[in-house]
């Protein structure tokens, strides 16, 4: 019997895969047989991510995009469609987190940001993507979240917000489309060792902190959230739906 740990052919859009989780998730799926998109605002580096890709066997295409803008999004979708084909995964991981301090202190215009990008542009991309999934039989979508979406925090707020609405997004699409064999599922990471939490860990007090209260006393690493993205986008996963996928080395729960 043939594994259903595999991707064979499918098609994936991965925002904000020029480095990090999605870089990890890029790689994870191009290794069980998808073709990926590697998106970010930069094409230099994601032509880099793509290249190596391809050196190691794989498929992979670059195609940059500022999801927070909706004319880029929806370029994203035509030329992916042009490049490789109709899309039957999208993970929607880009995200951005420019504001640290409390939700006194933050401007109509960040915290705008903050939801468009983090928010916003997930539905943009599934109200673009999801309709031909369901048309050609069924398809997956993974919006990586945060644990940020399930705790309180005085100096993260706005971006907590932003993840528990993905929270909210997922399971309303999953139940609205579930009937065309579309899944929608959630990842919220704990605190993993990336450019983008580099403030969180990167000094050596608050990190020995965070390690005390984990149960696996260490934070995550990229290459620990690739492969539940790809067994969420996989047949693996085929009865999955609407779920929130808690990765925090037990954080949450210590």
């Amino acid at each position: 019997m043939k594994t259903p740990f595999h991707l064979d052919g499918k098609v994936a859009i991965v925002t904000g895969s020029s480095k990090g989780i999605g870089k990890a998730i890029a790689e994870s799926m191009a290794s069980l047989g998808a073709k990926v998109v590697i998106s970010s605002r930069k094409v230099e580096v994601c032509e880099a991510v793509a290249k190596s890709i391809r050196d190691a066997g794989g498929t992979a295409v670059a195609i940059p995009c500022n999801v927070s803008r909706k004319p880029e999004v929806e370029a994203l979708v035509a030329e992916t469609v042009k490049q490789l084909g109709p899309v039957d995964i999208l993970v929607g991981n880009a995200a951005v987190n420019p504001y640290y301090g409390p939700l006194g202190g933050i401007s109509d215009e960040v915290f705008d940001r903050i939801m468009a990008t983090n928010i916003k542009s997930n539905l943009w991309l599934c109200n673009l993507l999801i309709p031909g999934m369901a048309e050609r039989g069924g398809g997956a979508v993974v919006i990586i979240s945060s644990i940020g979406g399930l705790r309180g925090t005085g100096v993260l707020g706005a971006y907590g917000i932003s993840k528990a609405a993905d929270f909210a997004l997922a399971r309303n699409l999953a139940i609205e489309w579930g009937p065309k064999n579309v899944r929608v599922n959630c990842i919220a990471p704990g605190l993993v060792q990336t450019d983008f939490a580099r403030t969180l860990w990167e000094n050596p007090e608050n990190l020995a902190k965070r390690n005390a209260q984990t149960p696996l006393r260490r934070i995550g690493q990229p290459h620990e959230i690739g492969p539940i993205a790809a067994f969420l986008a996989s047949p693996a996963a085929s009865f999955i739906t609407g779920q929130v996928i808690v990765a925090d080395g037990g954080v949450t729960i210590a």
